[in-house]
């Protein structure tokens, strides 16, 4: 067991630095302060235009990134260069996506557990990649309304985001130069925003988060006791939005039409033509009874009521997930003191009424649900600025803790500025067949490479049975007590081997040592993430020719004389990619190599089942 004493930053930042609050959302994205002479948050936008930018990236010929309202034009003249909804991609491999058809873009199967990357042309970008961009855009917009440098910012993200996914937002930030001093669940910034558990008090407030974004939705039940925020329990749907209501109302003008679904498969002009004007009826249709208009010589018309049946369905689902929150929750609709709207979609009269039926009392929706989780941000930047006395800064980790990976890879387990006492813990496993031990060392730093970080420890895990590579499940876990004592554990799950070693204290970082690091990340992020790319790269295209290889051998005698030799020559060529500094060739070489093996394999494990399954039912 190692214990090192991490240094803390107490107390608060320079006042007259600009943190920022950002909601990087779905569909839309805001930055918003809070305002220097009412001391209100307000969210940032140019004179007359939207406070949204549309969270849309299109990559032109040359590759060059246009985000916002301009590459939202795009989306229908050329969908496969137009990258939307890249923050449903975050943390996430492509058998976690499900169905990818909802994607206009070309989204990678691998056939590993890597997280996906998107294809333009013959560039491959990660969602930390795309979503930096996005924020970036947002930190220019930022600048030039404030005159003023931005390198600060708190960013949202949903209740259910798991640490893989908070960790590629905090990565997406520092690529954009931006110093993410704070993660914040959305429910907790949209609490806020209604000044819940600001200031003092005893009293015990239970608040139902109803958030029915673009994309997404998530109910969360949280706890506020004296400015803590609890939250007992989160559910909802990352597939279910409103964009899914535009999706039924297409649907019901296609049927009007007789368009049958081939022809809008097949006719992006006509589908994104339709969903562009479903978007428009479903926000009419909130203040009228009907909404006309004509495209493509198609008659659309749609009613109030016929609108609100075709979305029934949807709305039961969340009602659903509501339920199911409140018995994880373990309390009772009645014990919710509050209920906060949050999202676009939750200006849709009948959301409102069925959650208000539901929970038995009028729902809160006096903060533009549109810019609520964004103001929520806003507000937390101000705390972390120490200009918000009613709220005590606890103490934090200055900097980011993990330990190194394949390739020198720092995987970060504790991010920085984290609340202490704060634990955390992964799963690794083994990359060589029969592997024995396991190294561990630790790193503090926000670089992406450790010899660009702090060593703070270093112990081996031995007695790994031997297993197959990939067999062996090691259990990494990271305790930081009050004291700021940081306790490093190491267990093989499968046979229950533990390891544990103690290190002599260390010497904690000075202040300027830890604002130097810091710089150092931010001026170094580009760099640091081509890095972490190319490694990525290269060490899935290793493990890649490892499990190919494996794979011939044991089924030569199955695989035809000219997929061996096709097979060869793609292994050849990702071998020889590997050798070089460019990551999108490698990808290249590595989809080259999948596509040739992908059918065999298939073909011979169908074979494999169907000889088990032979004679046996089911």
């Amino acid at each position: 067991m190692a214990k090192i004493p991490i240094n803390l930053v107490t107390g608060s930042l320079q006042q007259d630095e600009m943190i920022v609050g950002i909601d990087l959302g779905t569909t839309n994205s805001l930055v918003a302060i809070i305002h220097p002479e009412t001391k209100k948050p307000v969210v940032l936008k140019e004179h007359d235009e939207s406070s949204m930018v549309p969270s849309v990236i299109y990559f032109d010929e040359y590759g060059n990134p246009i985000v916002g309202t301009a590459a939202k034009a795009y989306l229908e003249i050329a969908p496969e260069r137009t990258i939307f909804s890249a923050k449903r991609l975050m943390g996430k491999t492509y058998s976690d996506l499900g169905n990818t058809s909802l994607f206009s873009y070309k989204i990678i199967d691998d056939n590993t557990d890597s997280l996906v990357k998107v294809k333009v042309d013959n560039t491959f970008y990660s969602p930390v990649e795309l979503s930096s961009f996005i924020l970036k855009e947002l930190k220019l917009r930022a600048e030039h309304i404030l005159k003023t440098p931005v390198t600060k910012a708190v960013i949202t993200v949903p209740a259910y985001f798991n640490d893989a996914q908070r960790q590629a937002t905090r990565d997406a930030g520092k690529l954009a130069g931006i110093d993410v001093l704070r993660i914040v669940n959305e429910p907790t910034a949209a609490s806020l925003a209604y000044g819940l558990g600001v200031g003092k008090s005893d009293q015990v407030q239970t608040i139902a988060v109803y958030d029915l974004g673009g994309g997404t939705f998530d109910i969360s039940i949280l706890r506020i006791v004296d400015g803590v925020f609890e939250v007992l329990s989160t559910h909802g749907d990352t597939y279910l939005g409103g964009d899914d209501f535009d999706k039924c109302i297409v649907q019901h003008w296609a049927g009007q039409n007789n368009i049958s679904n081939e022809e809008l498969s097949g006719n992006t002009l006509l589908a994104q033509g339709l969903r562009l004007r479903a978007e428009t009826a479903k926000k009419y249709l909130s203040e009228a009874d009907v909404y006309e208009d004509s495209f493509n010589q198609s008659s659309l018309i749609l009613t109030k009521n016929e609108f609100e049946d075709l979305i029934e369905p949807l709305v039961s689902k969340t009602i659903d997930c509501c339920n199911r929150a409140l018995k994880d929750a373990g309390i009772k609709k009645e014990e919710i003191d509050n209920i906060v709207m949050v999202g676009g979609s939750t200006r849709v009269p009948l959301v409102k009424h069925r959650v208000g039926d539901y929970f038995g009392k009028t729902v809160n929706d006096s903060v533009d649900p549109d810019e609520v989780v964004a103001l929520g941000a806003a507000i937390q930047a101000d705390i972390l600025a120490g200009n918000n006395k009613e709220v005590l800064l606890l103490d934090v980790t200055p900097l980011s803790l993990g330990i190194e990976t394949a390739g020198g890879l720092m995987d970060v387990l504790i991010p920085r500025n984290s609340k202490i006492p704060s634990k955390a813990s992964r799963q690794y496993t083994t990359q060589v067949d029969g592997q024995s031990g396991m190294r561990i060392s630790v790193y503090q730093g926000e670089r992406d490479l450790v010899k660009d970080n702090r060593k703070l420890a270093e112990f081996n895990l031995t007695q790994i049975p031997g297993m197959p590579a990939g067999l062996p499940k090691v259990e990494v876990g990271f305790l930081i007590n009050a004291d700021g004592i940081l306790t490093v554990t190491a267990n093989e799950l499968r046979s229950g081997v533990a390891q544990q070693i103690e290190v002599k204290p260390q010497y904690g970082l000075t202040d300027e040592q830890v604002e130097k690091m810091l710089l150092d990340s931010i001026t170094h992020a580009k760099e640091d993430i081509a890095t972490r790319a190319l490694t990525e790269a290269r060490t899935e295209g290793e493990q890649l020719l490892k499990t190919t290889e494996n794979f011939l051998q044991k089924n030569t005698s199955l695989i035809h004389q000219e997929e061996l030799l096709q097979t060869a020559a793609a292994m050849q060529a990702l071998q020889l990619a590997i050798t070089m500094e460019d990551k999108n060739l490698i990808q290249q070489k590595i989809e080259a190599l999948n596509d040739i093996s992908r059918p065999y394999a298939e073909r011979i494990m169908d074979a494999a089942i169907s000889t088990a399954m032979s004679g046996k039912k089911i």
